[in-house]
């Protein structure tokens, strides 16, 4: 028969012992010891991981002598970018074209919201020639169309993922003008709660099949 064993948690950066069986010992109640009955495995189950979750974590199992594995976390943030400089010169009359790339993202974000002069852009508007779209994957890429510039789109855009931080293109329409950042027919040219788990087989540390 097998003997009773405690799986206990152990965080390496401040040596903070986490969990032990079911309990948890840490005031952050986004750690929590997870049982598996079936398989009889352990997991550690991270809500909302942060950068700062990054590191070494310790699984140890209470046999005589106590047996451990240690693991590393790498916990990384989504990055927005949009393709081009800050400053974006165009052509009145031109199409402007925003890309917006979100990576390192667990799952794609559920929505993007594009802003113009910190108004929701609306894409069915009198004034017309105006659209999104958006591909979906382990790279998310979101275009924002605007077909004829007019003095009017000048301003201030900005891209927001709903999983990771926005950030902002200045946009501007000329009319005749031609600045060095100039680009050309108004294309821009090329020049991202979850809960993670770690988890620990009692098996694989007593050499069981």
């Amino acid at each position: 028969m097998m003997p009773f064993l405690q799986v206990s948690w152990v965080r390496h950066r401040d040596i903070h012992l986490l969990t032990v069986g079911r309990f948890t010992y840490t005031s952050d109640q986004r750690f929590q010891a997870v049982h598996n009955p079936v398989h009889d495995d352990w997991s550690l189950q991270i809500r909302y991981p942060q950068k700062r979750d990054t590191g070494m974590y310790e699984c140890q199992i209470s046999t005589t002598p106590p047996v451990g594995h240690s693991m590393y976390l790498s916990v990384v943030e989504p990055i927005t970018t949009i393709i081009g400089v800050p400053d974006l010169y165009i052509n009145t009359g031109s199409t402007v074209n925003l890309t917006c790339i979100v990576r390192n993202s667990p799952e794609p974000p559920s929505t993007i919201m594009w802003t113009h002069n910190n108004q929701e852009i609306n894409y069915d508007s009198p004034r017309g020639g105006v659209s999104v779209i958006t591909e979906k994957g382990e790279t998310t890429t979101s275009y924002l169309l605007i077909q004829r510039a007019w003095m009017t789109d000048t301003g201030k855009y900005v891209c927001s993922p709903s999983n990771a931080d926005p950030v902002t293109i200045n946009v501007h329409i000329l009319n005749g003008d031609q600045p060095a950042a100039m680009q050309h027919d108004g294309q821009l040219r090329i020049g991202d709660p979850i809960n993670v788990f770690v988890l620990c087989l009692i098996s694989f540390f007593l050499g069981c099949p």
